[in-house]
């Protein structure tokens, strides 16, 4: 069954979902013949994928803002959206084996669905497994950097890190890597220490910005403390 999706619940319904699954956005109005044909294919398509697939439908006549988005110019309109992006789409009605094989490309592959099993274990031997599969996979490194941070192998998960491009959640683990021991304190005594070592000591900045990693952007002295570090620097 499609989900009926709006102006307002695009966002979610649409973009954030696509991260996880791929979804099928069609692009319909009541008066249109041809959706009507081709809105019972789309349902009984997706439908068979189990879930691995979502279709959504949207009403272009009430919701202006989706149907500007995608710069409808007719309809049926029919859009593939996977990590948060257009991945393929076709205008008009087309019969029911051509939309099996533009559902067919957006199903994740068998090496895909074996890396999401042994990342759902979460244990080190499936970690590891999963990394012989993708040795690329962010998500993979991401959690087994994490683990062997926990069991004091900072160096390499540092190693394995480098593989993949830096990102926040990279930063965050390589500043856990990096700082020994976690500090047992509220964070406060660590840079206000290290706050006077930062200009002319190196190691001592690279903890200081590490420390602030782990604390994230949610906590309210990260913002306070960058701003010391640069009025400290320059």
């Amino acid at each position: 069954m499609a989900l009926d999706v709006t102006d307002a619940t695009f966002q979610t319904e649409v973009i954030e979902r696509s991260m996880h699954t791929p979804v099928v956005v069609d692009l319909w109005a009541p008066w249109c013949g041809p959706c009507q044909t081709i809105g019972p294919i789309l349902e009984r398509v997706v439908a068979a994928t189990d879930g691995k697939v979502v279709l959504v439908k949207v009403n272009v006549d009430e919701n202006p803002a989706v149907s500007q988005a995608f710069e409808v110019q007719s309809i049926p309109a029919v859009y593939a959206l996977k990590d948060g992006q257009v991945a393929d789409g076709f205008v008009g009605a087309y019969p029911e084996h051509v939309i099996e094989q533009f559902v067919q490309v957006l199903l994740p592959s068998e090496e895909a669905l074996t890396i999401d099993r042994l990342l759902a274990a979460g244990d080190e031997a499936s970690l590891r497994q999963a990394l012989t599969i993708d040795g690329g996979n962010e998500d993979v490194i991401v959690a087994l950097a994490e683990l062997l941070v926990q069991q004091g192998h900072a160096d390499e998960a540092l190693a394995l890190l480098a593989r993949v491009p830096e990102s926040d959640r990279t930063r965050r683990v390589a500043a856990a890597a990096r700082l020994s021991e976690r500090p047992d304190d509220d964070y406060d005594a660590q840079l206000d220490g290290l706050l006077e070592q930062v200009k002319n000591d190196d190691d001592a900045r690279q903890q200081f910005v590490d420390i602030l990693e782990l604390m994230g952007p949610d906590d309210p002295r990260t913002a306070q403390y960058r701003k010391r570090l640069t009025t400290r620097l320059y």
